[in-house]
């Protein structure tokens, strides 16, 4: 891409998982597989039927538009954008046009990328109603709506990313700050995540706060996971180059196009100039009404610790290093587990190391989430407090671990099935250190020579105690009763 610039804009769509209803319906907002099972009239479009607007959605989206440093509005106001498809029985969708205020405009992020801080600034972040879903099969197509009237957001970047990966790196603080705040679960496999670029590129050398500068723009509509952005951001760089090369680009009209996964290509769909007029007026049957500062106030007191402000906690409290602090942070339900290992009396060092070196590993391998984990905080908690008295060693706290996961069956359980429990007696393990020197006295001598035979003398303790003596003590009684000689 040499002597090429991109500048790429995202509108992020994620639903409003945490709450009971719809935004507008009293239907069950859940997930389920089973089609057309959370529905009301009102999401069916039936005739009579009128909208109520669900606070806690409204509450929700304020929330995030104040995470997101935008400015708020003084009133709350709904449109209606009209347009026919099956997705949408009412043939027309209640959302938020930019005039008047949505719930923010105006505002910006700042996360990490590749070691360095990079700020986004934020068009709008607006709610609306999804419309249902559709699957496509060769001679026909079905709808499912239960997702017809689940509240969704919609965050509308300005151009400012350059790259696919600065592009998915936003998309992941975003889903992120989703999670942390409560509002989404944010999860692509539910459906619940979804989004359009907008990519054009310029030459490098001149000023891209200009927008007389910019190329032409091309929407790639309903991209359905991050690596699927990645790939058609790189795919629709590369074909915009290849335009400017052969000299076509400047003949290029603004157009919408598509992601086709099976192709690994964007697709053509229409011209910008066909687009569709949606007649957007403000929806009649929703008055708008106020909102106050003492709300607004009360929500944003609301607002938890989100990711990066736990990662700066564990690096700066508990001592942890900038990888580890990112590993526990980047899934809110590790952070969370982590959190309540240390509530609970676990130390934050031995915590994270049982997380990220061996149980985010078994995660992965079985494909688990940490909520399936049959191993609890507190249960940790045991099998770190026995290591720490003494009761069993580090090298076996993994085998119990082991067998934990898989007899499902608690630590303390597990150590007194396998009567792994450390020896820590100092009787007992002085009176097996002396029978074994009294059997090597010509090793106490190569040991004072100079040759290494410490680690044999420790061996022996071990195999009489079937590996059970505590490898610290015995190290130092060791020491004692050689120096007595």
């Amino acid at each position: 891409m040499d002597g090429y610039k991109a500048l790429i804009g995202l509108e992020m769509h994620c639903e409003i998982s945490e709450t009971n209803t719809k935004v507008f319906s009293g239907a069950e907002n859940s997930y389920k597989e089973t089609p057309n099972t959370n529905i009301r009239p009102l999401d069916m479009g039936f005739p009579g039927t009128l909208p109520v607007v669900n606070k806690r959605a409204v509450e929700m989206a304020l929330k995030a538009s104040m995470i997101l440093n935008c400015t708020q509005p003084e009133y709350m106001y709904f449109e209606r954008k009209n347009y026919y498809y099956p997705d949408m029985p009412k043939n027309y969708q209640i959302t938020q046009e930019t005039k008047p205020i949505p719930v923010g405009i105006y505002g910006s992020l700042t996360y990490e990328f590749k070691g360095a801080k990079k700020t986004v600034r934020i068009n709008n972040i607006h709610l609306e109603e999804d419309a249902a879903s559709l699957d496509h099969y060769s001679t026909f197509s079905t709808v499912d709506y239960n997702r017809a009237g689940v509240p969704l957001l919609e965050l509308v970047t300005e151009p400012d990313l350059h790259s696919a990966d600065e592009a998915v790196a936003f998309l992941e603080t975003m889903r992120s700050i989703y999670q942390y705040a409560g509002i989404s679960e944010a999860n692509s496999q539910k459906g619940q995540i979804r989004c359009d670029v907008n990519v054009s590129i310029m030459d490098e050398n001149l000023d891209e706060s200009n927008p007389n500068n910019w190329g032409t723009k091309v929407e790639i509509k309903n991209v359905n996971s991050f690596s699927g952005v990645r790939d058609a951001i790189n795919y629709e760089i590369e074909r915009q180059v290849e335009a400017k090369q052969n000299g076509t680009y400047d003949d290029m009209a603004q157009q919408t196009r598509r992601w086709d996964e099976d192709t690994f290509t964007t697709k053509f769909m229409r011209s910008k100039v066909d687009a569709i007029d949606y007649r957007y007026f403000v929806e009649p049957n929703i008055p708008k009404y106020r909102i106050s500062e003492e709300w607004k106030k009360k929500i944003k007191e609301s607002i938890p610790k989100l990711a990066n402000e736990r990662k700066e906690i564990y690096m700066k409290e508990y001592g942890l290093s900038e990888y580890d602090s990112k590993v526990l942070v980047k899934d809110k339900d590790i952070s969370d587990y982590y959190e309540e290992v240390i509530k609970l009396g676990g130390e934050p060092k031995g915590a994270a190391n049982w997380l990220t070196s061996v149980i985010l590993g078994y995660l992965n391998k079985n494909e688990l989430s940490i909520k399936e984990l049959y191993l609890t905080p507190t249960m940790l908690v045991d099998l770190m407090t026995m290591v720490k008295d003494g009761k069993i060693s580090s090298k076996q706290s993994k085998e119990v671990l082991n067998k934990v996961l898989e007899e499902k069956k608690e630590p303390k359980k597990i150590v007194k099935s396998l009567g792994v429990t450390q020896i820590s007696d100092d009787k007992t393990i002085r009176d097996i250190v002396v029978k074994v020197l009294d059997e090597h006295p010509d090793l106490i001598i190569e040991h004072r020579k100079g040759r290494n035979t410490f680690d044999f003398f420790v061996g022996q303790v071990m195999k009489a105690t079937k590996g059970q003596a505590n490898p610290s003590l015995t190290a130092d009684i060791i020491r004692e009763e050689i120096d007595r000689r």
